[in-house]
């Protein structure tokens, strides 16, 4: 059966094939054939994001501009015939195609066909990168899936009280910007107050770059002020999705019964109604 973190669900191929043999090398990971096919595309798409990385560099491509060229038309051929053996071993191709890594399998491959139209679009082939998720697969770490999902809960519950604290941050920057272009004025840096809220920003986040500063003492006594303000307020969305965080939790460990154990994981959180185990797929036992 598929794994639950697979992106296109009951797409197995019906019947016992070479398209559903070619399914578990390359959707799957349980058998050595399916590891080793993760680990050689893992170390494929680092090989080609750091050709692409070299390639933009003048130096390393004026001494070897047509070695990494022929490279990376190398790694995008593979891509490419990668692409196609998943869209072949699939039941359904649309379903693939349009699921998260499949969307980003076909952007992987685009740009270089784009690049002899369009010179320069085949550096957006760092999208790649994205690509380097399977590694998930591999390393047999599909609980942390479940976690990401318990954070986006989390961020979702919280946007309301985050979008009102983000509201509150731009007013308070609006307003002390405005204050610092009236104390110190353009012959200090502050040109205008745009430029003075890019500094009320830089101050408040401590992030304090340093192009532009205060002069005055009444101006440094104001940037004293945004700066402690700064240092409380950071905290406050850190709290608010943290809060999310432990109420999703809690009602996650409610949905879940502890009666179910693997018989082959021994993983034993499991929905009320699961028949197989989420992780392995093995059969659930009373315990």
């Amino acid at each position: 059966m598929p794994l639950p973190y697979s992106k296109v669900p009951d797409n197995r191929p019906a019947g016992d094939n070479w398209r559903t043999q070619l399914y578990d090398i390359i959707f799957e990971a349980d058998t050595p054939a399916g590891k080793a096919f993760d680990i050689l595309l893992i170390v494929s798409i680092l090989l080609s994001v750091l050709i692409v990385m070299m390639d933009s560099s003048a130096p390393i491509r004026s001494e070897y501009g047509m070695q990494l060229y022929l490279l990376e038309w190398f790694f995008t051929i593979l891509f490419t015939l990668e692409y196609i053996l998943r869209l072949m071993c699939v039941r359904s191709k649309r379903k693939y195609a349009t699921s998260l890594f499949g969307i980003v399998d076909l952007v992987a491959i685009v740009p270089t066909y784009m690049s002899i139209l369009i010179p320069g679009s085949q550096f957006l082939l760092v999208i790649r990168i994205l690509r380097v998720l399977r590694i998930f697969r591999v390393l047999k770490l599909v609980q942390y899936m479940s976690e990401a999902d318990l954070l986006i809960r989390a961020m979702r519950a919280s946007r309301r009280k985050i979008t009102v604290f983000l509201f509150t941050v731009l007013a308070l920057v609006t307003v002390m910007g405005s204050l610092m272009y009236l104390i110190e004025g353009e012959e200090s840096g502050f040109t205008s107050i745009p430029m003075s809220i890019y500094w009320a920003i830089i101050t408040m986040t401590t992030v304090g770059y340093g192009d532009i500063v205060p002069l005055t003492s009444l101006g440094r006594a104001l940037a004293s002020f945004v700066m402690i303000m700064g240092y409380s307020i950071i905290a406050v969305p850190t709290g608010i999705v943290t809060a999310e965080m432990s109420f999703a939790s809690m009602e996650e460990r409610k949905n879940l019964s502890p009666t179910k154990e693997c018989s082959r994981c021994r993983y034993n959180e499991h929905d009320h109604e699961a028949l197989f185990c989420k992780l392995c797929g093995g059969e659930l036992k009373k315990l």
